[in-house]
Parts: C-alpha cells; structure tokens; sequence
C-alpha cells in the first residue's frame, strides 16, 4: 500500500517519477486563464484566516458543503462563524473519496502551510490554527503566494468595459514577480438574451467607448474596436468567451440592425435565430480583430448555468449551480472555424467544452486548421471544471495524443478563483507524467529521456510561452 499523498503521488511508475521531480515540478507556471480579482494582487492581500482563502468565493466547496446537508447560511451567508464553516468543511472533506477537491486541499495545505494532518472533524483545530499562523507570513500575502509558486504570468478575467485601473496598479507598483495580463470577456457583448443586456449597451459599454448612442451593429463593432484598442494598450493578448452552445448563424446587416434596435429599445426579447445570428456576427467580427492583433481566442461552452432558480434569485451568478450540457456543437464549431479560415482571419485558438463527450470532436478538428503562426495554432483545452479530475484529464490527454499531437498542448490554466488553487497543475503535471511515463513503460514509446525530458517541459510551461509570444 502507498502512503497517502507523499512525494510520490499519482507517479505509478520509475519513469514517471523522474519525468515529474527533474522536469515538470522545476517548470514556471503561465496562467493563460485564471479567474483570480486583480485588486487582490494590487493591493497584496492578507488573508484573516484560512476560511476567508478558501471559502468565502470557492464553488468547488460550496457544492460540497451543499451535498452535506450544510444550510446556505453556513456556506455562503452569515449564520456561521469563520471557524465553524471550516469545521463544516472538514467534516464534509472526509466523504469525499475520489474527488479531486480533497487532493487539491491536501495539496495546499502541504505546500502552501507545511501540515501534513489529514483535513477532518478532529484535526480541524490544530490545522485552522497552523494555518492562521502561517497566513501572519509576508509571502502567504498574495504576491508572496505568486511568488513562491513561480508564476510568470497571470491572464485575468475582465469585462470590456473595465477601466483596468489594478492592472495598471500592478504595473506601475512593480512589486508582483509575475506578468499580470487583462483577458478580454466580452460575455455581457453577447448575451443579448440577457436582462439589462439593453442597459449594459447604452451606458456601460457606450461610456467605456466614448460614444453616445449605440444602436446598430456598426456602433457595436466601433465600440468594441475602441475597446479592444484599451486592453491592447494594456497588455492585453488573449480573449474569451463562455457560450452556452457554439453557435454559427449567417445574416445580412440590415437583419442584424433590425435585432439589435428592437432589444436595445426594449421592444421585446430575440428569436432564438436571432439571438444565434447576433452572437455569430460579433463573433466573427472579433474573431477578425484578434488575428490582425495576434491575439488567442478562446471558446468555453457546453455549460448549463444556474439551474436552480430559487438560488439564483438569491444568490446570483458564479455561486455553484451550474451543470454540464449536451449541445451538439460540432457543425456549428467547424463552420464558424472554416469561415475565418477561408477569410484568411483565423486567430490562435483554444476550444473547451464541458462535456467529456466532446473531447473526440475537438481533438480531430484541430489538425484541420493547423497554421504556421503556432505548434498547435488550434488547441484542445485542458480538461475543464467538471473534468478537471484525474479521471477527466487522462482521457482528455489520451484522445489528445490519439488524434493530434500531445507534445504540442499548451497545458494547463488555474481556472480558479483562489491564489492558493496554482496546486493544480502539480496535480496535472503528476497526471501527465504518469500518463506520459505508462505508455514508455509498456514499450509504446522509446525511454529516451532527453527527448521525454523536454516534451514534459515544454507542455508544462515552454509551448505556452511560445504560443502566446511571451
């Protein structure tokens, strides 16, 4: 029998286990996509507790609490103390068999508080109390947080119409040891389904651009022109989109302003043909912007988002309600692609889907638009969220590596909320290089381990740095 969780972990075999220590545990961290609020690493955050760094913004615990019979006020609201919601998760962790959040936690309190206690009921006290001691520390402050888990690179989430200003912050400080990077989210652009969609285009978005009507899809495209010019300016080189669906829907201009006056001026709602025929053009147009600019475009979809009504009301979006979908986005994907490819304007790529069924469909579209601008211009992203488990990313890299190329993969991004949550890709990279390591030990692939060496570093850190012209 193993030891629980040691130096060893996930690494099955010899090969495995010197492709991990001597060349993937050594590798920087670029964070392509993370979730992480900028303000945090501009003002260097401190941490009161360890229930304030895990569990005040984290849906990963949240549903677990949840599936615990923990009452929403112990979770998310204010009927519980700081400590008593850690207890609660402590005793909740233990029935967690299986489920990578307990070896994400294991993970962080090792490496992050040097505590090597197994997280339950009865050890809860001594670990909040190692813990709390430890968060005193300078660089368990958010920039020491970065700092010691060798980041270089941090990409944000933000809206379009943000003015940048911790981004800014962090630049002109120059204290944090990582590149920190704004991502251009134009969801609330595209979600013209959405309430406040008509309000959010008037005067947010036409505030941010310095224009005082929109009201057409041209006035749409100059806003997001001069939008997209402000994240240049500021560093920015990387967008993303979360859809429900992928959607490819082909219409004239004039149908087009025909949608949007109506929406804008609320006069009603858009047909679903409409809605998928707004979402292509905007797409389309900034999928144009971001190939003259060199930037990646990423598409995250297949996400079935705030099913329970009753919670949102309450609660809002991002509060962990949310499920994998079954879209068969695959026409729709490979007719948005081969339009900007035929123009001559398809940008770097990376395709996520949330269902694990889509890992083939993806997987066999990228060498069909493979470019010379990148190794891998179109990317399979890691498995994400739902499949961000050992089990989601083994057969996300098998089918990688059975239909395209593995050495080419750029990864694996936070995609998390959390500084302490850069664990994970010592969780990936332990998967990879024992996936890695299997397949030479079974004779499938030569032992030559400066060849294996390099491929290991190159998808732990080198091929992202490449891809995104670090």
């Amino acid at each position: 029998m193993k030891n629980f969780m040691d130096k060893d972990f996930l690494l099955q075999t010899e090969t495995a286990r010197v492709l991990y220590h001597e060349h993937a545990a050594p590798m920087p961290i670029y964070d392509y996509h993370c979730h992480i609020n900028p303000r945090e690493i501009a003002e260097n955050r401190e941490f009161r507790n360890i229930a304030q760094a895990w569990l005040a913004s984290d849906t990963y615990k949240w549903r677990l609490l949840r599936s615990n019979a923990v009452s929403e006020g112990c979770i998310s609201g204010s009927d519980a103390s700081s400590r008593e919601k850690f207890q609660y998760f402590a005793e909740s962790l233990s029935r967690a068999i299986g489920n990578p959040l307990y070896h994400w936690t294991h993970l962080e309190l090792q490496r992050y508080f040097d505590c090597d206690l197994i997280l339950n009921g009865e050890n809860a006290e001594k670990i909040w109390e190692t813990c709390n001691e430890r968060l005193k520390a300078a660089d368990m402050r958010a920039q020491g947080i970065i700092e010691r888990s060798n980041v270089q690179v941090i990409c944000t989430t933000d809206d379009p119409v943000s003015d940048l200003k911790w981004h800014k912050k962090i630049k002109e400080d120059g204290t944090c040891t990582a590149k920190v990077l704004p991502t251009f989210r134009a969801d609330s652009i595209l979600n013209i389904e959405d309430d406040g969609w008509d309000a959010y285009m008037r005067y947010e978005l036409g505030e941010a651009a310095g224009m005082e009507d929109i009201s057409t899809m041209q006035d749409i495209y100059d806003a997001l022109q001069k939008r997209l010019d402000y994240f240049a300016e500021n560093g920015c080189q990387i967008a993303d989109h979360a859809l429900p669906y992928m959607v490819y829907a082909e219409a004239k201009e004039y149908e087009l302003d025909d949608v949007v006056g109506k929406v804008i001026n609320g006069k009603g709602k858009p047909s679903k043909q409409a809605m998928e025929q707004y979402k292509t053009a905007v797409l389309m147009f900034l999928g144009r912007e971001y190939a003259r600019r060199g930037w990646t475009m990423q598409l995250h979809y297949s996400a079935l988002r705030d099913v329970n009504a009753s919670r949102f009301e309450v609660l809002g979006q991002d509060s962990g309600f949310d499920a994998v979908d079954t879209h068969n986005c695959a026409p729709a994907l490979a007719k948005f692609l081969n339009a900007l490819d035929k123009e001559g304007h398809l940008p770097k790529t990376i395709i996520c889907s949330l269902n694990p069924a889509d890992n083939i469909v993806i997987a066999s579209l990228l060498p069909c638009f493979s470019g010379t601008e990148a190794l891998g211009k179109i990317q399979q992203g890691a498995a994400w969220w739902f499949n961000n488990n050992k089990e989601g990313i083994e057969a996300q890299l098998r089918v990688l590596a059975s239909v395209s190329v593995l050495g080419n993969t750029i990864g694996t991004p936070t995609d998390s909320r959390s500084l302490l949550s850069y664990s994970r890709h010592e969780y990936y990279r332990r998967i990879l290089c024992n996936f890695i390591g299997n397949l030479v030990e079974n004779g499938e692939y030569p032992a030559d381990m400066k060849v294996l060496g390099k491929l290991v570093e190159d998808i732990s850190y080198n091929n992202a740095c490449r891809y995104f012209a670090f």
